[in-house]
């Protein structure tokens, strides 16, 4: 796949979507969310440096050469407990999982940042057809994909005796992307 330079609407500045590294992958796995969104802090969670260096992570950097966040898609994007609930069953769509950067979360970006990975998606894995999946908690990330145009589709619970992160309720959203949406940058 090829690295994707894109221009800020705002700042005017080159952003590159590129395969994720392993320094970077260290960074990301030290980023710390304030409550309630230290749920999404990896620390030294077992297999996510694998992961990150192995499946389809990408990152998206700023013309300062800064990350602002990073995308994950296929299974990469998945709960893989989700599947024995029903979540995954259509195949027509990829899954895409993004994080931003904790220092930039909640500052208005996000619809901005979501929309860079899909389209960076829709070019090099030739789909216009997306799912993720979200704790359902997370009300700021889902008004964001709503605004972007996601749909709520299927929701289920993984039991704390499942997850050791609690009783979790989680949703997957669908959307049908098309490129000409884009509101206003605010990266």
């Amino acid at each position: 796949m090829n690295d994707v330079e894109e221009d800020s609407l705002e700042k005017k500045e080159k952003l590159l979507i590129k395969p994720i590294k392993k320094i970077e992958a260290i960074i990301i796995s030290q980023w710390i969310y304030e409550e309630p969104y230290s749920f999404y802090n990896m620390g030294d969670e077992k297999g996510i440096m694998d992961e990150m260096l192995n499946e389809p992570y990408y990152l998206l950097k700023n013309g300062e050469k800064e990350i602002i966040g990073f995308f994950c898609f296929g299974k990469a994007a998945q709960i893989p407990e989700g599947k024995k609930y029903g979540a995954y069953v259509e195949k027509d769509r990829i899954d895409i999982g993004l994080g931003m950067r904790p220092d930039l979360t909640g500052k208005g970006r996000g619809v901005d940042f979501l929309l860079k990975g899909l389209e960076f998606a829709a070019e090099n894995f030739f789909t216009t057809k997306f799912r993720l999946t979200v704790a359902t908690f997370n009300q700021r990330a889902i008004k964001v994909y709503k605004k972007v145009g996601f749909k709520e589709k299927k929701i289920f619970k993984i039991p704390k005796n499942e997850n050791p992160r609690n009783d979790i309720e989680f949703m997957t959203m669908e959307l049908n992307f098309n490129k000409l949406l884009p509101p206003e940058s605010s990266l």
